[in-house]
């Protein structure tokens, strides 16, 4: 430890004795051993200069004071440059903003911690003093449903009913549109995870809103207790309705929670639990308050509940979880209904690709999105309990940023005693662990923990968009108040995508090749539409066998029509990844050749532009002088850059992909994107978000100037899937990128999302 005496001079060092403005000087008194982070933050208090701008110079010889400095060592005369300074106002104006910024970040991150130090102070006087008996009884119960998700043969039947090898395909697509052509194990398992979300999201559609009724029979006062029986209407899961006569339930006469349920009702929901029920029970008590208690016992035959496909939240959640489970992810259950059986239930699987766990919801169809609740609904949480195998945690403050406002609604029991009872209840599932296993999930959860303990405290990007729920009919959501600001899961901040395209550029090469063929011979219609029709229904079967060993035989016929023009074929097989091979019966027969992802990626495109040109000579469309589809030449392989998408399916690059079904679509309209001399294609729905006026800009520097290529106005698009094709001005420069401004949809007054099906960029060949 020694003390110093530095002499700070402000500004640049010119060498000289400070022309072009004043300088100061600072004298500071300090101590080594506090390390070079203290130092900085005294020059900053005596200078204005963030720690993180600082340029501390040595003026004896220039040398840069850094972290490896010895400071004991060090001359006295010091001079520090704000980093960007000397480089314009600009640099001092971003130095001076972000001090002003961290100042107010500091403030308002002093503010929610006293907040906080307040809500549990006032906690203290409002939880009750049982120990936290209230609190265990009403998370436990749920280690037993869990645990229902381990069953083996529980999972093989589950297994059944997921098309395996489709969602392989549909994951290593989408990492292939990212350019991964050999993605690790680890992001290969995380892209199924997300398919498999997307396809329960498609399967379970029927989201059950009903609430089952009942009628109480009678009641009466049994030893300071309310006993009530009453007879309950229960939905089952096949959708019938069936009625339960005198089931039983106990409460306190002050109608708090105690579900300690009689052996006979314990009895009935045994055996509902085997008969495939989805139960929810609303309980009313006949007294004179008329005071309505809830009760929420939902017991799930999961197998029956994967069959009939129908149910609430709850039951969605159960089946994704368990599904999860099946295919060896590490799931839980995440439940925010400890207080209000109207609340919500989700899913948390561990990425190993992110090396954290991940929020699911199957109900939305959203993933990694955990302040949906909170910023998108407008949901008040309090407890939101993650319940797995190994034991349950309190996750509450993944999903919030607002944890102050949080604790002042937590109001069972205190936070020590929470802590208490998770730990209590989770030691007992965790007796059988292997030393080994024991040791990850404590890492894990030490890493969690840390992660916790800060997300509470980010702050929220004031730009993110996240929708109100989407599930569910809107009065059933106006009712919940979960209809949000806004019905779209948005980013307003898209990164640059690469645009992998360079096979829809060689489909349509080889098909135009194929078209110019027909139209220079004059061959008849007939004839190039029998060729078409072929090409549609091999690719057709070649799309429904499995993706790993694709293979499709030639009958005559076809073999026939492919023989007089198959060096024509053979260059749309080589653009799809195929190749044909004769077999030893004398049949040909067409085959994927190398990765066969390749294939999967090309072959809807071939399907789709086959099936537009079939179309096209049903309309007599075809031959057509500079609106010919396809055309050569289109280019590809760029970036894009988009105002906005819709995640996770009108993400911008779909514009490019060369496939009907997909789309771009911006939830706030469309401002810019880099595109060529083009067609435009509508999307498949929603004709009031189609682009009606545009303009098309190219830039000869990569993106620093930009001159205009096309406007166009009140642009129509009649019907779905229609191309239209727009000559751009062959006098303009030659340009390296392009973009769009789309400036006005159809309806922007009453709907400003914007939409559009595809976006082809076609070259001029010189």
């Amino acid at each position: 430890m020694v003390a110093r005496r530095f002499v700070v001079r402000q500004g640049p060092a010119t060498g000289g004795s400070g022309e072009g403005g004043a300088e100061e000087e600072h004298e500071v008194e300090y101590d080594t051993e506090h390390g070079i982070d203290v130092l900085r933050l005294q020059i900053f208090s005596l200078t204005s200069v963030p720690p993180d701008l600082q340029r501390i110079v040595v003026e004896a010889d220039g040398s840069v004071v850094d972290d490896g400095t010895d400071l004991e060592s060090l001359s006295e005369r010091l001079r520090v440059v704000a980093i960007g300074e000397g480089e314009g106002e600009d640099a001092a104006a971003a130095a001076v903003e972000a001090a002003r910024a961290q100042e107010k970040s500091d403030e308002e991150f002093a503010r929610m911690l006293q907040a906080e130090e307040e809500a549990l102070l006032l906690q203290q006087y409002s939880v009750r003093n049982d120990g936290g008996e209230v609190f265990r009884q009403r998370v436990e119960p749920y280690m037993h449903q869990i645990l229902m998700y381990e069953d083996p043969v529980r999972q093989e039947a589950a297994r059944k009913t997921v098309p395996i090898h489709e969602l392989e395909e549909k994951a290593l697509v989408s990492l292939a549109k990212e350019g991964n052509f050999s993605p690790s194990k680890d992001e290969e398992n995380h892209a199924f995870l997300l398919q498999l979300l997307f396809w329960f999201k498609q399967s379970f559609r029927s989201l059950n809103t009903f609430m089952p009724s009942f009628s109480v029979i009678s009641s009466a006062n049994v030893e300071c207790r309310v006993v009530l029986i009453f007879q309950a209407m229960f939905v089952f899961a096949d959708g019938l309705m069936q009625h339960l006569v005198t089931a039983v339930a106990v409460r306190h006469p002050i109608l708090q929670w105690a579900p300690h349920f009689p052996q006979k009702l314990n009895l009935v929901l045994h055996v509902l639990s085997f008969i495939g029920s989805c139960v929810t029970i609303v309980l009313v008590s006949p007294g004179s308050q008329g005071t309505t208690i809830h009760i929420s016992c939902m017991f799930f035959l999961l197998w029956k509940l994967l069959q009939t496909r129908r149910g609430r939240c709850g039951e969605w959640a159960n089946c994704f979880t368990f599904y999860c489970r099946t295919f060896g992810y590490e799931a839980r259950l995440v439940s925010s209904i400890i207080l209000d059986f109207t609340d919500h239930v989700w899913t948390e699987c561990f990425s190993n690709l992110y090396g954290r766990w991940m929020h699911l919801d199957p109900c939305e169809g959203v993933y990694d999105n955990p302040l949906l609740y909170e910023k998108g609904w407008n949901k008040k949480l309090d407890y939101c309990i993650a319940v797995s195998k190994d034991g349950v945690r309190d996750v509450t403050r993944r999903y919030t940023r607002k944890w102050h406002e949080v604790l002042s609604r937590r109001t069972i029991t205190s936070e020590e005693t929470v802590s208490a009872v998770l730990s209590s209840i989770t030691g007992k599932y965790r007796t059988g662990l292997s030393t080994g296993a024991f040791s990850v999930i404590e890492t894990r959860e030490k890493e969690e923990s840390e992660e916790l303990s800060k997300s509470a405290y980010l702050q929220v990007e004031t730009t993110l968009s996240l929708p109100g729920r989407l599930s569910g009919s809107v009065e059933w959501r106006k009712a919940r108040s979960e209809l949000g600001q806004s019905d779209s899961l948005s980013c307003s901040s898209c990164p640059i995508r690469k645009c992998v395209d360079s096979h829809v550029s060689d489909i349509y090469d080889a098909l135009s090749a194929l078209l110019s063929l027909f139209c220079d011979r004059k061959v008849p219609k007939e004839r190039p539409f029998e060729v078409f029709d072929a090409l549609k229904t091999l690719m057709l079967n070649l799309k429904d066998t499995n993706f790993k060993s694709r293979r499709a035989t030639l009958d005559q016929k076809t073999q026939q029509l492919f023989e007089e023009i198959f060096s024509f074929i053979e260059r749309l097989f080589s653009a799809v990844s195929l190749k044909a091979e004769l077999g030893t019966d004398g049949h040909q027969s067409v085959t994927v050749v190398g990765n066969p992802i390749n294939s999967s990626l090309a072959i809807p495109v071939a399907l789709d532009a086959v099936d537009e040109i079939l179309s096209n000579y049903n309309n007599n469309i075809f031959c057509t002088e500079g609106n010919q589809f396809p055309r050569g030449n289109r280019l590809c392989s760029g970036s894009v850059l988009a105002s906005g998408e819709q995640l996770p399916i009108g993400i911008a690059t779909a514009a490019f992909d060369g496939i009907h079904s997909s789309k771009w679509e911006d939830p706030d309209g469309g401002k810019g994107n880099l595109v060529a001399s083009y067609d435009l294609m509508s999307a498949n729905d929603a004709p009031e978000r189609d682009p009606m006026d545009w303009v098309l800009e190219g830039s000869a520097d990569g993106g620093s100037t930009w001159n205009m290529i096309d406007a166009r106005n009140s642009e129509m698009f009649d019907s779905r899937f229609l191309r239209k094709t727009f000559t751009v001005d062959n006098k303009r420069d030659k340009a390296n990128a392009f973009r769009f401004r789309f400036l006005r949809v159809r309806e922007s007054n009453s709907n400003p999302r914007f939409q559009i099906g595809s976006i082809d960029l076609y070259g001029k060949i010189v």
